[in-house]
């Protein structure tokens, strides 16, 4: 069951074509991922997606109601969320009072707020980091914490928009394994990541853009062997 579809989507700037003419669909349960050389539009198709910029052209359905119009929180509610390339905790507030601001998106209870965040924080590995200020996290923890914020809100579809940017190789391997942990939960998600390896490893389908334009879409062994994604992506010539 397809539960986001995309559908001849654009987005233009002033003269700039950011995105053009974008169709695919993501089915239930599945990690779509997303990649493309800088540039290419994936940051921007999230913020259209995810009701941050309206689309030009083109309409966005998820479980069959049209997403266009709609601003992030009423997205929110409808079961979509998203973390940014940027992560951006309450500095000043603890991990678990971060984290239950998102499960205040469902619940006005403060009570079952922390009752719900206590559950994300163990989803990634932070219980013994509840009272720590978000502020004072290394990297890899406030990654995992955004992770836990959204997943706070109880999302159908989480957009992870380049959760393994600026991580070593074992901070990586650490938000691989989230990434198919929240899979095991029955929680849809799409990827953006220049991290190849890792989009090879937890992605079951991948759409490439390259100049605002869908490029190719295929299983993660189609993609690798996709002479124009290697060209367009990887920089290398037919030699």
């Amino acid at each position: 069951m397809a539960i986001l579809k995309i559908q001849r989507v654009s987005k233009f700037f002033g003269g700039l074509a950011a995105n053009s003419d974008i169709s695919f669909e993501v089915q239930q349960g599945m990690i779509m991922g997303l990649i493309g050389p800088n540039g290419a539009g994936k940051t921007t198709l999230f913020n259209c997606i995810t009701g941050y910029y309206p689309p030009s052209r083109g309409e966005i359905v998820f479980y069959n109601k049209r997403m266009n119009g709609l601003h992030p929180d009423a997205v929110c509610k409808l079961g979509m969320a998203r973390t940014w390339q940027k992560v951006r905790p309450l500095a000043r507030m603890s991990v678990v009072d971060n984290v239950m601001v998102g499960a205040l998106c469902r619940t006005n209870s403060l009570t079952k707020a922390r009752e719900m965040a206590m559950e994300q924080i163990k989803v990634v590995h932070l219980e013994q980091r509840l009272d720590a200020r978000a502020g004072s996290l290394p990297i890899g923890e406030r990654k995992k914490l955004e992770v836990a914020r959204v997943l706070a809100t109880q999302p159908k579809l989480l957009l992870l928009d380049e959760v393994m940017g600026g991580l070593n190789p074992a901070e990586s391997e650490e938000l691989i394994q989230l990434i198919l942990d929240v899979r095991k939960l029955g929680i849809t998600q799409m990827v953006i990541e220049h991290n190849m390896r890792a989009i090879m490893r937890v992605s079951d389908r991948i759409v490439v853009l390259n100049s605002g334009e869908k490029l190719a879409e295929g299983n993660p062994r189609e993609i690798v062997a996709n002479k124009a994604v290697i060209q367009a992506y990887l920089g290398e010539s037919d030699a």
